[in-house]
């Protein structure tokens, strides 16, 4: 956390002129040289939105905005934005829900940073219309599925590695986090895999990428990507959790690509079994993917480092460690991290989440196991503790979404009362825009939006009406941070 590279000196010195405007109580500076202006816009979606096939919207898992359609009209700015929801609304088990992409117009009207809102539009400073719905299809344009893929595996063929499939025979995909390339073609993370699809512009899928083989999900040592949550009628996995590679639902949850778009970020959501991933208090040693994207249906792995999560004391005492929900790619040594506890917030039965932080990583020190024993099967950190050979990535602490003065301008908090305006418990999507001043020209916008869980009292998934348990309607949120990120152009 105390380490500060020398180029840090040099950013620190870029930036100061850019931020100098900005009272003090307004700015926050790290060591990394890179300055949070502080939340400058909030908006919702109804937690009963509906999608284009009639289902109920499922928000942000991850997320993509359009670069080459932002742009600035005054006190405003209009985009597009795209949503990546994940596997759909299940409570006791998965469900056929089809995977697809949401596709929204945005419209941001940012108050200043360190300003109060206008009374009566504290939240609304972000407008956001669903405006398309696409589906997600394989090879063969058969829908996928959300459904578990329990013991499911379709064999390797063509280009494509062995896939997870359900029961149903769809492949299975837990959605997580997208790259939309400027010809429309994506790439998207998923859990079960852990994964990344390449898809087309209309969602036919293409190709399919794995991991390094400690990361594959095996039990009694064959391939199994089941995650412990059984489709109707299913059967939960013998061993209910893999013995080595990822853990249940704790796949790909963070992607990136670099501003230069030579290289694609990749980053497990906590540590992998044989790495302390087995216990909530040791698996803070997760690993991070750097995979050059030339030939994008054929990515390679380059490098790979191990990130250590944070760690924090639950509200019980406990060590805890808060997992990665979301990554940008500054470059291919340094990203942004979103990483948070569980189980707390607007919709859940704890009301005061303990960590939401986004944290500035570096990976320019740290050791390059790509291709190494450790991608073979050897632990990075037996039990969790990391292997004495290993340096680890450094984290420099950013953005609290948790920040009550900052919430509190906005009409939101964190904790009691578990209302509207607590915060949900589930942020896992980010993204960048530019503000396009040119006098502020490395300034950016950070969009962070939650994923709701499809918590609503008025929902219809898969043939179905529904009420989420607990009375809850959870609203699609965004926030946005006025953020300073010098040298990112180049």
């Amino acid at each position: 956390m105390k380490n500060v590279r020398p180029y840090a000196t040099r950013l620190f010195a870029a930036v100061l002129a850019a931020s100098a405007a900005i009272p003090a109580m307004a700015r926050a500076e790290n060591s990394a040289g890179f300055v949070n202006k502080g939340l400058v816009g909030v908006g919702r979606i109804p937690a009963n939105q509906r999608d284009k096939f009639g289902e109920t919207f499922g928000s942000g898992s991850g997320m993509a905005i359009d670069a080459a359609a932002w742009s600035r009209d005054g006190a405003s700015y209009k985009g597009m934005l795209y949503l990546l929801p994940d596997r759909g609304y299940n409570v006791a088990g998965t469900v056929d829900y089809h995977p697809r992409l949401n596709t929204l117009s945005i419209i941001l009207t940012p108050t200043a940073p360190g300003a109060a809102p206008e009374a009566g539009k504290e939240q609304s400073g972000v407008e956001a219309k669903l405006v398309d719905s696409m589906l997600f299809v394989d090879d063969k344009g058969v829908n996928t599925t959300g459904l578990d893929p329990e013991s499911g595996v379709r064999a390797a063929a063509g280009n494509f590695p062995p896939l997870p499939q359900a029961a149903n025979g769809k492949i299975a995909l837990d959605d997580e986090a997208i790259i939309r390339m400027g010809d429309g073609t994506m790439f998207v993370s998923d859990e079960y895999g852990p994964y990344i699809y390449r898809f087309s512009a209309d969602g036919h899928l293409l190709s399919a990428t794995q991991p390094p083989k400690a990361l594959l999900p095996m039990r009694k040592g064959a391939l199994s990507f089941a995650s412990n949550n059984p489709g109707p009628g299913g059967s939960a996995p013998d061993p209910k959790d893999p013995e080595t590679g990822r853990q249940n639902n704790q796949g790909l949850e963070g992607m990136a690509m670099t501003p230069d778009g030579k290289f694609i970020v990749a980053v497990l959501q906590s540590a992998a079994r044989q790495d302390g991933g087995d216990s909530g208090s040791t698996r803070q040693n997760t690993r991070a993917m750097i995979y050059d994207a030339a030939d994008p249906d054929h990515l390679k792995l380059v490098h790979e480092y191990v990130v250590p999560l944070p760690v924090f004391k639950d509200a019980k005492g406990k060590t805890t460690i808060a997992a990665e929900s979301e990554i940008v790619a500054l470059s291919d040594k340094t990203f942004l991290m979103l990483a948070r506890d569980s189980g707390n917030g607007q919709g859940v039965k704890g009301d005061k989440s303990l960590y939401r932080k986004i944290d500035i990583v570096d990976l320019s020190a740290a050791t390059d196991i790509a291709g190494s024993d450790f991608d073979a099967g050897k632990a990075v950190a037996p039990k969790g503790v990391l292997d004495p050979s290993l340096t680890p990535a450094t984290l420099t602490p950013f953005i609290d979404l948790n920040d009550e003065a900052e919430l509190g301008r906005f009409g939101l908090h964190n904790g009691a009362p578990n209302d509207r305006n607590d915060l949900s418990e589930k942020w896992e999507a980010m993204g960048l825009a530019s503000v396009l001043d040119p006098k502020l020209p490395d300034d950016y916008f950070l969009f962070v939006a939650n994923d709701n869980d499809f918590l609503t009292q008025d929902g219809f998934q898969v043939g179905a009406a529904y009420k989420a348990d607990g009375g809850a309607d959870v609203d699609t949120m965004f926030q946005v941070f006025q953020v300073t990120l010098p040298g990112l152009k180049k």
